[in-house]
């Protein structure tokens, strides 16, 4: 198969709500197309999308899948995509290298939750949009109320092409506004008998199409002249006209469907192959240096990668988007991440699980290739001499952690190998080894998301994780201050281990006044790590500690700091004046003075009223106005801080500071107390002090991190 021409290819992606019936309307879109010779079902497991072990489990959309149909004289490639948010970042990388969104609405549910945070996606890549009011067979199918929260949500550019002649169980009439016809379908669905709009329907269809008319006559001059003298434009003037509407994203188009009883795909399909922007009409792609890319099939060859998974007896599977020039078997790219060089050994379509070989792919085609090295998503391949790279997908950050563990111990090396080759084709979970928790965080999107992991690390790699809840971060500081005299002492023959020192412990803060009563010989504030401050004043006169000790000195106390005194977390924001001690000309030595240094800071830090602070997150969510009183309720039981309400469309935005500690399972807890109707964000925003009671608890109950 040869590959098609870039004015011939239209890229499309479906989005929605799960159960909107995106995966069902791809199937009866691909039977249309005559691409398949008999639609599957969900039931079946035998769609061409939705081919995966785990989605044949769980009966829903769990990865994007790319597949294509060829219609008239174009080449449609699809990607269908999952409809829960913990799966976001399917939806964004295939937004990435679609031209045209094509979102799908449940005519009996409306418009839910999933739909919304897709069209924030939408909006930020800014691409043209068609809508499709779906199932209009289902009995509770309200096609009416469907577009008026549509329109409410997405804006006033959304204008009806289709409305139905009857809807629920007996749907079978679809009138159509723009080309003022009704299509009859057979109870089997199929190809429609084209009749006249009966006469109870023809104002409002004449309403439509005049709105059309009057988006297509916007766009050029030469038709809005047209429209002004005759009133009107002919059908393919209309066409010509609302291309670069849409493609402006000017207007939003909605059709009607039944995916279920293949009643409408056809029609869809055809607004797609004359309306939708193919790649050479989109405009040029940023490049991370600010120039430009446009989709030249001439141009040398730029890829970039959107998406990687693996495959038992396959490896790495590489899905792309041609953004210029032309790709074949045997070309060697150049990856502008990391300079290595990749051989494209072969090219294929996808076509869901299936892969037909082809001879070569243009500019704006959808392709892929296997057995890549050392590319993974969102890395630009070029041709040799090239310095192209594509701004890359941005996912959203997560809002689930946990710690996990294996119960047999010898099998953490290879959970977390096996965890990290998952993360290579799922750039949304991240994989942290806390050093300063010493447990390993899982972060992801959801419970479900890591529900799914749990699930892809037993069937694929064999192994088993099991999840608790992660240590919190604490920082330890004092409000007061303490002096402290230690002496380290060690005799055991020969030369021994000696060191005095006395030193104040203080809170400190910029702009604090220096201290008084010493004589300040050096002076260093040193930014920690892990934030805040330590302040480190040597204060010795009369040689009582050698300068050469300060460095020891420094170490011992930042030794200390790394596991506090009080509950083993990190310390910060503390002022430590050395004023004095003691010295032996044998048995002093740094060992002694970095285990005297850490003795006498943790001494003075226990009587400095020493307090733990706790990481405190800014928690943005958006929820229904019925539900409001039950999440502000919710919140107040995890110590959150409201700092602001108000009103988003039509939701209502709560934005409150809450403690990490009370935010475990907070995605399940907000699913369940909404329906599922709600969505939050999250994002550190500063350390806070611990009331005394929860310190209380929290000191008597966690064991210091170095005892771990």
């Amino acid at each position: 198969m040869m590959s098609a021409n870039t004015k011939n290819l239209r890229n499309v992606v479906l989005l929605g709500h799960s159960d909107s019936g995106k995966t069902t309307l791809i199937e009866t879109m691909m039977y249309e197309g005559g691409a398949i010779k008999r639609r599957g079902s969900v039931n079946l497991r035998n769609m061409v999308s939705d081919y995966t072990d785990l989605e044949h489990e769980k009966g829903k959309t769990i990865f994007s899948h790319q597949m294509f149909v060829n219609w008239r004289n174009n080449r449609i490639n699809m990607i269908d995509t999952p409809g829960f948010d913990d799966f976001i970042g399917e939806v964004v990388s295939s937004l990435k290298v679609a031209d045209t969104a094509i979102i799908v609405l449940n005519a009996a549910n409306g418009v839910e939750v999933g739909t919304e945070l897709v069209w924030e996606y939408v909006e930020k890549y800014r691409t043209p949009a068609i809508f499709v009011i779906n199932q209009m067979d289902h009995p509770k199918a309200d096609f009416e109320k469907t577009l008026e929260q549509a329109r409410e949500r997405f804006g006033p550019k959304l204008l009806p092409l289709q409305f139905p002649y009857n809807s629920g169980a007996n749907f079978n009439s679809i009138i159509d506004a723009l080309r003022m016809v009704m299509y009859v379908f057979p109870a089997d669905g199929g190809k429609p008998e084209k009749k006249p709009i009966p006469e109870s329907e023809l104002e409002r269809a004449n309403a439509m199409h005049n709105a059309l008319v009057e988006i297509a006559a916007e766009n050029e001059d030469g038709l809005m002249e047209k429209y002004f003298e005759e009133g009107n434009l002919s059908e393919e003037e209309l066409g010509q006209g609302i291309t670069l509407a849409l493609a402006k994203q000017q207007f939003f188009p909605v059709f009607i469907t039944s995916g279920l009883k293949d009643m409408g795909s056809g029609r869809l399909m055809g607004f797609i192959d004359d309306i939708a922007p193919s790649p050479a009409e989109r405009p040029a792609r940023k490049l991370e240096n600010g120039d430009e890319i446009s989709y030249d099939p001439d141009d040398k060859t730029t890829i970039f990668i959107y998406k990687t998974t693996s495959e038992p007896q396959v490896g790495m599977v590489s899905y792309f988007k041609v953004l210029s020039g032309k790709l074949k078997p045997g070309d060697e790219l150049v990856n502008a991440e990391n300079g290595e060089i990749e051989r494209i050994s072969q090219v294929f379509l996808a076509e869901g699980k299936d892969r037909i070989t082809v001879d070569e792919l243009v500019a704006g085609d959808l392709g892929v290739t296997v057995k890549l090295k050392y590319a993974r998503s969102n890395h630009t391949l070029n041709s040799k001499g090239l310095n192209r790279k594509i701004r890359p997908m941005e996912f959203p950050e997560s809002r689930i952690r946990k710690a996990i563990f294996t119960d047999v111990s010898s099998d953490m090396e290879k959970l977390v190998t096996a965890l990290h080759k998952i993360q290579d084709s799922d750039p949304t979970l991240v994989v942290e080894q806390s050093t300063e928790l010493r447990q390993t965080i899982l972060h992801g999107q959801g419970q479900l998301h890591l529900d799914l992991v749990t699930q892809r690390l037993e069937k694929e790699f064999g192994v088993k994780m099991r999840f608790a809840a992660p240590k919190i971060p604490y920082r330890e500081t004092i409000t007061g201050k303490a002096d402290a005299d230690y002496r380290h002492k060690k005799q055991s023959g020969g030369a021994g281990q000696f060191a005095e020192i006395h030193l104040k412990l203080e809170n400190y803060y910029d702009g604090m006044e220096e201290p008084t009563g010493v004589n300040i010989r050096q002076k260093d504030i040193e930014e920690l790590p892990w934030g805040g401050k330590l302040a480190f004043y040597w204060c010795i006169v009369g040689g009582a500690i050698d300068n050469r000790y300060i460095g020891a000195i420094k170490k011992g106390i930042m030794q200390q700091m790394e596991s506090g005194p009080l509950t083993g977390s990190r310390c910060q924001n503390v002022r430590v004046t050395v004023y004095d001690g003691k010295m032996h000309s044998v048995d002093s030595n740094d060992i002694s003075f970095q285990l005297a240094a850490a003795g006498a800071f943790r001494d003075a830090f226990h009587r400095a009223n020493p307090q733990l602070l706790e990481p405190v997150y800014a928690v943005e969510i958006l929820c229904p106005d019925e539900d409001t009183g039950d999440v502000m309720g919710d919140l107040q039981t995890r110590r959150a801080i409201i700092s602001g309400m108000d009103s988003e469309k039509h939701y209502q935005k709560i934005l409150a500071h809450v403690p990490l500690a009370e935010l475990d399972d907070y995605g399940s807890t907000l699913r369940s107390i909404t329906g599922g109707r709600a969505k939050f964000t999250m994002k550190f925003a500063e350390y806070q002090l611990v009331p005394m009671n929860v310190q209380q608890e929290v000191v008597r109950n966690q064991a210091p991190l170095q005892e771990a």
